[in-house]
């Protein structure tokens, strides 16, 4: 018992290091009066508790899928690192691809079980840096796609952008 008692008083002591790096917690700690570990482990519980039981995994899916890549794309523009804003330009044109083929499948979408977990799962490992799964994806499959079909693309949007022009659904109003 005292061995595992060390064992738990050394892990809460190497978090409580690792989370002396973040200045939000230590407001939050300072605020709630809560150690900063329970704060981050009271919160991983949460979230592990709604990711397994499905609740918000369609919100959490959007805010990772956004919100991380939208900091890190700001960051690397800001850097001026070319081979990062290159990852994060190629990240958002994967998400982009992935996001309008999930609008044409979304009702074949929601009767596949976990989907959102699943969703997750493919967005955190297409934009990690470690795994560069978007420039796998970019590079494999849609690069190639996208240059024969960049006529076609290119011609949509010259219509789309004729016709929005036109208003009242692209008809001349007689004036």
């Amino acid at each position: 018992m005292d061995a595992i008692q060390a064992q738990l008083s050394s892990s809460l002591a190497q978090l409580k290091a690792k989370l002396d790096e973040s200045p939000a917690l230590q407001k939050l700690e300072e605020k709630t009066h809560v150690p900063k570990e329970y704060i981050f482990i009271g919160g991983a519980f949460v979230l592990t508790l709604a990711f397994l039981s499905g609740v918000g995994t369609g919100t959490l899916c959007s805010v990772i899928g956004f919100i991380f890549p939208a900091i890190k794309s700001f960051a690397a523009m800001e850097s001026h690192a070319s081979n990062e804003v290159t990852q994060w330009l190629v990240y958002w044109v994967v998400y982009s691809f992935f996001s309008v083929i999930e609008i044409f499948a979304e009702t074949l979408l929601y009767w596949i079980p976990f989907y959102y977990r699943f969703k997750l799962g493919f967005l955190i490992w297409a934009m990690l840096p470690q795994t560069r799964g978007a420039k796998y994806l970019y590079d494999n499959f849609l690069k190639d796609l996208l240059k024969k079909s960049e006529s076609k693309i290119d011609a949509a949007l010259k219509d789309a952008k004729s016709t929005a022009g036109k208003g009242d659904n692209g008809n001349k109003k007689d004036e």
